[in-house]
């Protein structure tokens, strides 16, 4: 099946399969996707975090609103952070990339002050979500990006002081009874000539 077909059947997971488990060979190869997600300049302000332990997963359900069920029921929930400190941040690129690289950085981003930094840091963190939800399109996994829930929370339980949370995705095999399946409740978007244009 080729992607476009893989994206015709990708939806929003609403409801999913406790027992369905994505496979350790699967997990590490969507680390190594996200680990190869572009970003401006390479910049890479982020943070992954897998996770899948039980414990865990009940205390970032309850700072989840309406994705509780989601969360308690995915194979894993991966967290998708940035970094905090933008002084941490130039320190950072200052050891890993090219002296170009920097100089874009301090002449093109860090003159506009420290919201307008944060806001560049979030951006490139949304570019490695859509790489990764279209890997799990292309591996055959079910996903639920989620920006309902509390970032706060999750980052005073997963205690990963450099960075914030901005948002989550739950993955794993959606349930039968999954009422927001295509088949139920048919994929909606504005016709292609709306947002696809040519000049």
């Amino acid at each position: 099946m080729n992607f476009l077909e893989q994206m015709k059947k990708r939806y929003t997971v609403k409801k999913y399969n406790p027992q369905g488990k994505i496979s350790a060979e699967q997990i590490a190869e969507l680390k190594e996707i996200l680990n190869l997600s572009p970003s401006s300049i390479n910049s890479q302000p982020w943070n992954f975090i897998f996770v899948n332990t039980p414990e865990l997963k009940a205390q970032l359900a309850e700072a989840s609103y309406f994705n509780k069920e989601k969360v308690l029921e995915s194979s894993h929930v991966i967290v998708f952070q940035m970094m905090k400190n933008p002084e941490e941040f130039e320190r950072q690129i200052e050891e890993n990339l090219p002296e170009g690289s920097v100089n874009y950085y301090r002449t093109m981003v860090k003159p506009n002050g420290e919201e307008a930094i944060r806001s560049w840091f979030g951006h490139q963190v949304y570019l490695s979500l859509g790489v990764f939800l279209s890997a799990c399109a292309t591996m055959g996994i079910d996903s639920t990006p989620m920006e309902g829930i509390e970032p706060e929370k999750y980052d005073a339980t997963l205690k990963n002081d450099s960075y914030e949370t901005l948002f989550a995705v739950a993955i794993g095999e959606k349930a039968d009874s999954d009422s927001n399946h295509p088949a139920t409740t048919p994929k909606r978007r504005l016709n292609r000539e709306m947002v696809i244009l040519e000049s």
